[in-house]
């Protein structure tokens, strides 16, 4: 192919099946796991010279910034999300006390934010703390995933992405991930009791959630049909060492239900779709198990994390999984490090992860609020020079 034949979308087609492109594909801002802090975003857009904006938050969270198309065009970014919309009718609780932002979010869950200094929430109220019997749990009203106000426009938004604009497309989920809802909404010590001490109620509530979901992209992938490229999943098991819960546990209560729901996203997909997970920290030990339960696409790639050498993870896996992030540091490098600095790990990690394509690039989770809009620049400089394919 010419150099002018490459739309982002046959970029990223490509790099998905383990091909090499013309450059390496971008992202910023194509998900709520690949965003930027809204005070990033801001000193962003300064820098870059473009126009102040009433900044739209992606994610209330995270306080992310929905990035915005001149954004995007001058970044040449290869990735656009598509995501459900709220209930119908759901007007997020929100209010002030105490020195925090709260809200409450459709699951029942407290979140609050420090009015001082605050750059993001924090879950603080569990609205199952006190459910713990299977009986009580089937009393229990659950967010309705059929609700029409999630897929409102969805159809419409895909097929423009997809065919008009010729950009890859992630198609997002209507919760987080089937660990992470038992764990949030229970609590997160009562959540780890109950998977040693109560296990009949641990897997009655997994199983709540998993339905859920199933739910939700039986719905979804019909109302997008062909018009998507990857569907976002997530479950963060992991520490920065190694995992939350025992492996044994992981085998025997998570992988199973994992790979269920992956098969019933394909079972959905009109078209050959590829399973974008995220899971932060030290995944390697499971990453087997996760190639094995159906992924396809391995993100944010924490290269601070133990075990998770870029290079070695390339070696081991990359025939298997694209590696979606790692492009760089996000805990020291591009937060603190010189704009040099941010070059070398850039350089670093696309000589470790690009060759062969099964490389997205994009930092290692959301860009925070501290990072400074040289280090971003430094990094993407460096992306167009390193990342380009011979």
């Amino acid at each position: 192919m010419t150099a002018g034949d490459w739309t982002s979308r046959k970029r990223v087609e490509t790099t998905l099946n383990h091909r090499e492109p013309d450059r390496v594909p971008f992202d910023l801002g194509g998900s709520i796991l690949t965003g930027i802090h809204e005070q990033a975003y801001r000193r962003l857009r300064e820098h870059l010279g473009l126009p102040a904006v009433d900044v739209e938050i992606e994610d209330a969270f995270q306080r992310l910034a929905k990035v915005d198309q001149d954004v995007k065009d001058r970044l040449e970014v290869d990735v656009y999300g598509i995501n459900p919309g709220p209930p119908r009718g759901f007007d997020m609780p929100q209010w002030s006390e105490d020195g925090y932002d709260k809200f409450r979010d459709e699951w029942g869950i407290e979140w609050w934010r420090p009015q001082d200094g605050g750059f993001y929430y924090d879950m603080r109220v569990h609205p199952l703390a006190d459910v713990d019997t299977v009986e009580a749990l089937s009393r229990v009203t659950f967010p309705d995933p059929l609700d029409p106000g999630r897929y409102e426009g969805i159809a419409e938004q895909a097929d423009h992405l997809m065919n008009s604009r010729q950009v890859a497309t992630i198609l997002g989920r209507n919760a987080p991930g089937i660990l992470e809802i038992a764990l949030w909404t229970r609590g997160p010590e009562n959540y780890y009791c109950d998977l040693l001490t109560n296990r009949p109620f641990a897997e009655a509530l997994l199983d709540v959630v998993l339905e859920n979901k199933m739910a939700y992209w039986a719905r979804v992938l019909e109302r997008v049909g062909e018009n998507v490229m990857m569907v976002s999943e997530a479950d963060d098991l992991c520490t920065q060492t190694g995992m939350l819960i025992s492996p044994e546990l992981y085998r025997d209560l998570i992988k199973p239900r994992h790979t269920r729901l992956f098969e019933h996203i394909r079972k959905h997909a009109a078209v050959d779709v590829k399973i974008f997970y995220h899971c932060c920290g030290a995944v390697a030990s499971i990453l087997p198990d996760l190639i094995q339960s159906g992924i396809d696409v391995l993100n944010p790639v924490q290269v601070s994390a133990a075990g998770m050498d870029t290079k070695e993870l390339k070696r081991r896996f990359g025939k298997d999984v694209t590696f979606y992030g790692g492009g760089v540091d996000t805990q020291r490098v591009l937060p603190y490090g010189t704009p040099a600095a941010v070059r070398d790990e850039v350089h670093r990690r696309i000589d470790d992860l690009a060759p062969g394509g099964g490389f997205i690039f994009n930092t290692v989770h959301n860009i925070q609020a501290d990072v400074p809009p040289e280090n971003i620049m430094a990094m993407w400089d460096a992306l167009r020079e390193y990342g380009v394919y011979a």
